[in-house]
């Protein structure tokens, strides 16, 4: 299962949750050259570095632009069709 797999379902679950939500990394920290997005979370820099002073509401609006992105980038890539 690929990152960007693991992800979508996590995205969906956090946003579900009421108060504490998690980091979206993976541990997979690669920053992609053209997106900008850390290839694991799907995180620009200003958003890992802003991550640990956001409150509940900050987060999840991070969550949601994961989520958007994640959706803009379907189909995902083929390893993770099967």
């Amino acid at each position: 299962m690929s990152a960007a797999t693991r992800l979508a379902g996590r995205t969906r679950e956090v946003l579900a949750l009421e108060a504490q939500l998690p980091s979206p990394c993976i541990s997979v920290c690669r920053m992609g050259e053209a997106s900008g997005l850390c290839e694991g979370c799907w995180r620009t820099l200003d958003e890992i570095r802003a991550w640990s002073r956001l409150d509940d509401a900050g987060k999840r609006v991070v969550w949601a632009r994961i989520a958007e992105r994640l959706a803009a980038a379907e189909p995902l890539p083929a390893e993770d069709a099967a």
